[in-house]
């Protein structure tokens, strides 16, 4: 998966049926929804895959104990849907995961209680296990580290938390295994119209500036909170739709609660849950809702956020987390659905399908666990606009690329086998990480790392779950990548500095 064989299949195509815009979550989805389909399907990345929201989310895949409070009953039961599908094709990156709820009011816990059974409940046949009530000794073993004090009990009940930058990378590896193509850090410039129709794209590579022009049947906006953007390049009155709201996550030890169950914050001062759940070896707490006026490609927490994280987690645990205990600290932006301002807690997390009356096809809003169903529905839309064989789509039953058929921990899945015949099998990056040489040359080879970002945020998770460590491994990192990908010695060591330079965002 060389990037100059990418670039000559780009070359060579006259024509693509489906041209998605966006790399995240839907992008990825739409792009392998209409390749199995048999439409020949191309999508364009601005910068990296996933490198926006949609790396940076609370790791969960569910359908939302807070969805259900707000009687939205329709979307969590077609998230937990959506759970079991993501827990059967790709089961080497979601996974079952047990969650309890701390209770210190008798009352809460009847009513946690009555809620939690109806979340299990529609589940249906696929529910993951009925919830438990738990005495307080109960509580206390399934969460060592919570607070102790006025502790009368609590309440388990299952959910599933995934790799979300992994997943997206098994996305895009499925697209090319449907015969697709997936290009990364290929930003699209301008959207090209025929007799008032859209036509096909121009864009242009960000490490060569070659200039392509690309036509389509029909194009797919699916550029998270960005797509505003697209959507003006096509219309540039079009309205603006989209409310940016920022979540806040930090990262600590795993001394704060060492067992292997997550802990679900029922109630939050501002009206929101917390969750702090074991992930990559440390605790993932998270998240905020804050409402931004612009779309950063690196947005970084607020302190007021990270203060927010610790003091809500701290009353719940017996040794209060401090600002010196955070090993990182990141921050998504939701592409919600209300421009507008103000609030955006109470906004909507499903999502709108907009067709131009050029033909470009928007989609707004949306969440990780549903992305697969969104993209059926996106596709469907599209091929009717381009007026595309009808196909129905067959990915609720497509295993993802790297499958293993059966639940494994490998988040590369059977692509392992490739990894440990690679040189440096085994070898470790940094002390802090599983990071191996021979899979960041895997990374380099066959998933499309071209930068040290690209690497160590989203191939590997380091930055993510231990920023200076990650810094320290950046120079280790680079020197492999300039050897498989042919770097200069100016080129090594501006990737290292750019790297650095995110990084900082997140201590």
């Amino acid at each position: 998966m060389r990037r100059e064989q990418l670039l000559d299949r780009l070359r060579s195509t006259p024509r693509w049926d489906v041209l998605v815009i966006g790399g995240g979550a839907t992008g990825l989805g739409c792009a392998v929804d209409a390749a199995a389909r048999g439409y020949s399907t191309l999508l364009l990345e601005a910068h990296d895959f996933a490198q926006g929201t949609s790396s940076r989310s609370t790791k969960l895949i569910h359908g939302g104990v807070r969805y259900l409070a707000q009687g939205r009953i329709g979307l969590v039961r077609e998230a937990l849907a959506e759970r079991a599908t993501l827990l059967d094709n790709a089961p080497h990156l979601v996974h079952p995961q047990r969650f309890v709820v701390p209770v210190y009011r008798q009352w809460d816990r009847l009513l946690l209680a009555a809620g939690l059974t109806a979340y299990g409940w529609l589940a249906g046949a696929r529910s993951l296990g009925p919830s438990r009530l738990l005495s307080v000794d109960d509580t206390l073993a399934a969460l060592p580290g919570v607070q102790a004090a006025g502790l009368v009990g609590g309440i388990a009940y299952m959910d599933a938390r995934f790799d979300d930058a992994r997943l997206a990378i098994a996305l895009m590896r499925t697209v090319f295994d449907l015969g697709g193509l997936a290009i990364n850090h290929l930003p699209v410039t301008g959207l090209h119209h025929e007799h008032g129709k859209l036509a096909g794209v121009g864009a242009r590579d960000a490490e060569t500036g070659e200039a392509f022009e690309i036509t389509a049947r029909v194009v797919i906006n699916a550029a998270g909170v960005w797509g505003d953007e697209v959507r003006q390049l096509d219309d540039p009155a079009a309205p603006a739709q989209l409310a940016p709201s920022q979540g806040a996550h930090v990262v600590l030890d795993r001394r704060f609660l060492p067992g292997g169950d997550a802990l679900l914050i029922p109630r939050t001062p501002d009206g929101r849950v917390l969750f702090v759940i074991p992930w990559q070896g440390r605790l993932l707490l998270g998240t905020t809702d804050t409402p931004r006026a612009d779309c950063p490609l690196e947005p970084r927490p607020l302190a007021t956020e990270i203060d927010f994280i610790l003091d809500t987690a701290g009353r719940y645990l017996a040794r209060r987390p401090t600002r010196a205990d955070v090993r990182s600290a990141f921050a998504g932006l939701r592409p919600l659905l209300g421009a507008g301002g103000g609030s955006t807690a109470a906004l909507s997390r499903e999502h709108s399908i907009e067709v131009s009356a050029a033909g470009l096809v928007s989609v707004a809003g949306g969440k990780w666990t549903t992305y697969r169903r969104m993209a059926e529905g996106i596709v469907d839309r599209a091929v009717a606009v381009a007026g595309l064989p009808v196909r129905a789509s067959t990915t609720a039953k497509l295993a993802l690329h790297g499958s293993p058929g059966a639940p494994s921990d490998d988040v590369f899945g059977t692509d392992r086998a490739i990894i440990d015949r690679l040189p440096g099998a085994g070898q470790r990056i940094h002390p802090a990480f599983t990071l191996s040489e021979a899979e960041v040359r895997h990374a380099a080879r066959s998933e499309q790392a071209r930068a040290v970002d690209d690497l160590l945020a989203r191939r590997h998770r380091a930055l993510f779950i231990d920023a200076p460590a990650a810094i320290e491994a950046a120079p280790a990192v680079a020197a492999i990548l300039a050897e498989e990908l042919g770097w200069s010695a100016a080129r090594t060591a501006e990737s290292t500095e750019a790297f650095r330079r995110v990084a900082e965002g997140f201590l």
